[in-house]
């Protein structure tokens, strides 16, 4: 099992060497700055919860595509499919919801594999669109 930092930077690895003409953003809000960095950092971001991922590159219908990267699909969905309470987790369905709604592919991740798989689909119907 992954943690979502290393997930992040094997993603991004796979996204340099695989299409390295593709422009994509990592969240960097995880990461342990000092004070005043954080606070510089936070006053250039949006209110709005941030996501993990962003590839700037428009396919099919979509705009670009957006992940969340989760170690584990507890961290997300109760065991009867539901999604979790808490702030952090409602503010980031919030986001999903609202850039799925003005055409960006959206979604959380759990695994190297699944968000492999996700990018490619993602990309590969751009190429043969």
């Amino acid at each position: 099992m992954y943690k979502e930092e290393s997930l992040q930077i094997s993603i991004s690895r796979y996204l340099k060497l695989q299409y390295p003409e593709i422009y994509f953003m990592s969240d960097s809000s995880g990461l342990k700055l000092p004070m005043g960095l954080a606070v510089k950092a936070k006053k250039q971001r949006s209110k709005h919860a941030q996501l993990d991922l962003v590839i700037l590159q428009p396919s099919g219908h979509y705009n670009g595509l957006i992940l969340e990267l989760k170690k584990s699909r507890n961290q997300v969905y109760k065991k009867n499919g539901e999604f979790r309470k808490g702030e952090h987790i409602e503010d980031q369905n919030k986001s999903i919801f609202h850039l799925s709604n003005i055409g960006y592919k959206c979604g959380y991740i759990f695994s190297l594999d699944e968000a492999i798989k996700t990018i490619d689909d993602y990309l590969l119907h751009k190429r043969n669109t």
